[in-house]
C-alpha cells in the first residue's frame, strides 16, 4: 500500500505514479538542517550518504527494491532514473544506472537497458509526470519557468510520437509547485511569458505580476491533445511540509516518480 506520505498520481490503468513530500514514507526524518525532511536531491548541499539513503528508501517504498527479506518486489529493471535538470527542452532516455543532462527522462519499457522507473526533483518548478495508454512508455519531466517557455512540454510530447504513441491516450499528473498567487515576477518578464503562453497570466494574492506554471503546463497538455490531464492541487510555497526554493533559498527537493507497466 502507499504511503500517505507519497501523493499518488492518476496514470491510467497501466502505470502508476507519485509526488514526495518532505515526509519519509517510512516514518520520521526530520534531522539535516535546511533539508530536514526526505530530502532527494544531492546537488543542494545535503549529506550525498543521507540523500543516497533517501533514494534506497523511495525505491523499496514504491516496490522497487528489495524487502527487508531480501524479496524483490520491482520488476526486473534496475532502479530510478535521475537527470542533471538544467531548465531546457533537452529528452532523454531513462536508463538504468545513467544521469543524463536533460529536463524530461523518457522510459520505455520495450528497451533493455531502461531503468526501472524515472524521477523529476522540484522544489517549485512544476513535476509533470506521463504514461501512454498502455503504460510501457511514461516520462518524468521538470517544467520550470524557462523550460515551460521554452517548450519542454511540446519536446516530451514529441518524443512520444517518435516512438509510435498517440497523445489522446496519454495520462498526465501535474505535482505540486508554486501557485500563481505566490510566483511574483517583475511586469516585463510576465509580459515575456504570457506572449509564449498565455494561461500562465497571473496576480498574486498581493496584486502584484505573477505567473502560474502548472496552468501554462496544463494548457500546453490541452493543446497537444493530451487524453486525460490531473493537476495536483497544492502550492509549494505555502505549504511547510513541501520544499520550496522561494520560501526558504537553501532548501532539498521533492520529487515526481512515474513506473511503468510490468
Amino acid at each position: 500500500m502507499c504511503s500517505p506520505a507519497l501523493i499518488p498520481a492518476d496514470l491510467g490503468a497501466g502505470a502508476r505514479g507519485y509526488f514526495t513530500t518532505r515526509t519519509a514514507p517510512d516514518g520520521p526524518d526530520s534531522d539535516g538542517g535546511p533539508y530536514a525532511g526526505f530530502n532527494l536531491a544531492v546537488h543542494v548541499g545535503d549529506d550525498t550518504a543521507r540523500v543516497a539513503d533517501h533514494r534506497d528508501r523511495l525505491a523499496q517504498a514504491i516496490g522497487l527494491a528489495p524487502d527487508a527479506t531480501g524479496s524483490a518486489s520491482g520488476c526486473d529493471r534496475t532502479g530510478i532514473a535521475w537527470m542533471n535538470q538544467v531548465h531546457s527542452t533537452g529528452v532523454a532516455a531513462a536508463d538504468a544506472g545513467a544521469a543524463p543532462t536533460a529536463d524530461a527522462l523518457l522510459l520505455d519499457a520495450r528497451a533493455p537497458a531502461s531503468a526501472a522507473a524515472a524521477a523529476v526533483l522540484v522544489a517549485d518548478c512544476v513535476p509533470v509526470l506521463l504514461a501512454g495508454a498502455d503504460g510501457a512508455v511514461v516520462a518524468a519531466v521538470h517544467a520550470g519557468r524557462r523550460g515551460l517557455l521554452m517548450g519542454i512540454v511540446p519536446a516530451v510530447l514529441a518524443a512520444f510520437g517518435d516512438l509510435g504513441v498517440d497523445p489522446t491516450g496519454i495520462c498526465a499528473a501535474v505535482g505540486p509547485a508554486i501557485c500563481g498567487a505566490c510566483y511574483e515576477i517583475p511586469e516585463q518578464l510576465r509580459l515575456e511569458a504570457t506572449a509564449v503562453e498565455p494561461a500562465c497570466h497571473a496576480v498574486t494574492r498581493w496584486g502584484t505580476p505573477g505567473i502560474d506554471l502548472a496552468a501554462g503546463v496544463c494548457a500546453q497538455l490541452e493543446r497537444a491533445g493530451v487524453g486525460g490531464i490531473t493537476r495536483v492541487d497544492r502550492c509549494t510555497y505555502e505549504e511547510p511540509g513541501l520544499y520550496s526554493y522561494r520560501r526558504d533559498g537553501v532548501t532539498g527537493r521533492q520529487a515526481g516518480v512515474v513506473v511503468p507497466a510490468p
